[in-house]
């Protein structure tokens, strides 16, 4: 008798793994675990060999593999064309690697509205008279550090430096270290059309072309560019099922899209995934000027009405949870 409860007392801890296993789960739970993952160990030899990367001279990530024979993801130091160094984030192995990380659009708070945070729209309130709110899409002003790139939103002097051909996007989960950014990603995807340099080589230029604000155009006929993608991770049904039901109606998958405006005359600055057929922009891409008169302030943030009918509830005009709490980050090459 004495055995028999010694072996049920021994059973309880597993009883209680394996219940604590079966409940409580979502599909973001994999990337809680590499959130809270600690920083890998690293020698002194890999260390040393991570500070030499501070010797490398190229302006994108593309030159320094071209040049060094880089083949390794992670962090390196780039230079300006006046002189300017600063680390960023390298993809070295998607599609023949080389892409530089130039930017992150994070949004820290959506019930905020156009507040302190919202730095790919208006920081300062929704406000007609204020209609390219922030201006970043198009101006020289950096933010942010790389290893923060998914928790706060981040730009670095390659975004107008640069002289791109494509570019690359992943959204990843808030809050993932930069040496999880690949596996952990809802997403990743990026162009093959050379695009970039029918519009400067880069987006600042790009958006010198198609200015980001309130009252610039009307919704389809005045958007700007949609590119066809080809996926790294997902696919064009994968893609619209990221965002809200009634968006899918009036959007294509397998596509950026840029300067897409909405029926009120409301500019955002990419449609990531997608290419509009329709007004209700807001819905699904992010960033923008410094207005939006639907439901003022309700649209206005960085993932605009992302949270239209309930947040990450995939109802209505509202996109999920996932897409919601990941960052969306661009490459160049």
């Amino acid at each position: 008798m004495l055995t028999c409860l010694k072996a049920f007392l021994l059973a309880i801890p597993l009883l209680m793994v394996f219940q604590t296993s079966c409940i409580n789960t979502s599909p973001l739970d994999s990337v809680k675990t590499i959130e809270q993952a600690r920083a890998p160990k690293v020698s002194l030899s890999r260390l040393d060999e991570l500070r030499n990367r501070a010797k490398f001279i190229g302006r994108s990530c593309k030159e320094v593999k071209d040049r060094y024979g880089q083949a390794e993801d992670g962090l390196y130091y780039l230079t300006t064309s006046t002189g300017v160094v600063y680390q960023t984030f390298c993809d070295m192995t998607t599609a023949g690697g080389g892409w530089t990380l130039v930017a992150s659009v994070h949004e820290d708070n959506i019930y905020a509205k156009c507040t302190v945070g919202d730095r790919w729209t208006s920081q300062q309130g929704n406000n007609a008279n204020w209609p390219k709110g922030e201006g970043n899409w198009a101006n020289r002003k950096t933010f942010g550090t790389v290893e923060a790139a998914t928790d706060d939103d981040f730009k670095n002097p390659g975004y107008y430096d640069i002289d791109a051909e494509d570019m690359s996007v992943w959204h990843v989960p808030n809050k993932t270290p930069f040496y999880h950014w690949n596996l952990a990603s809802i997403m990743r995807y990026h162009t093959e059309r050379r695009f970039l340099h029918l519009y400067g080589g880069n987006l600042y230029y790009l958006f010198h072309r198609y200015p980001v604000e309130y009252n610039v155009g009307k919704h389809l006929s005045d958007n700007g560019p949609s590119i066809p993608i080809v996926y790294d991770l997902g696919d064009k049904e994968s893609t619209k099922m990221f965002y809200g039901p009634n968006t899918r109606g009036e959007t294509e998958g397998g596509f950026i899209s840029f300067r897409a405006i909405n029926l009120e005359r409301a500019a955002t600055a990419i449609c990531s995934g997608v290419k509009p057929k329709g007004g209700e922009v807001d819905a699904y891409c992010i960033g923008g000027g410094g207005f939006f008169p639907q439901g003022n302030p309700l649209q206005c943030g960085d993932f605009t009405s992302f949270a239209w009918n309930g947040y990450g509830t995939n109802v209505g005009w509202s996109a999920s949870k996932q897409m919601l709490e990941s960052a969306v980050l661009l490459f160049y090459r």
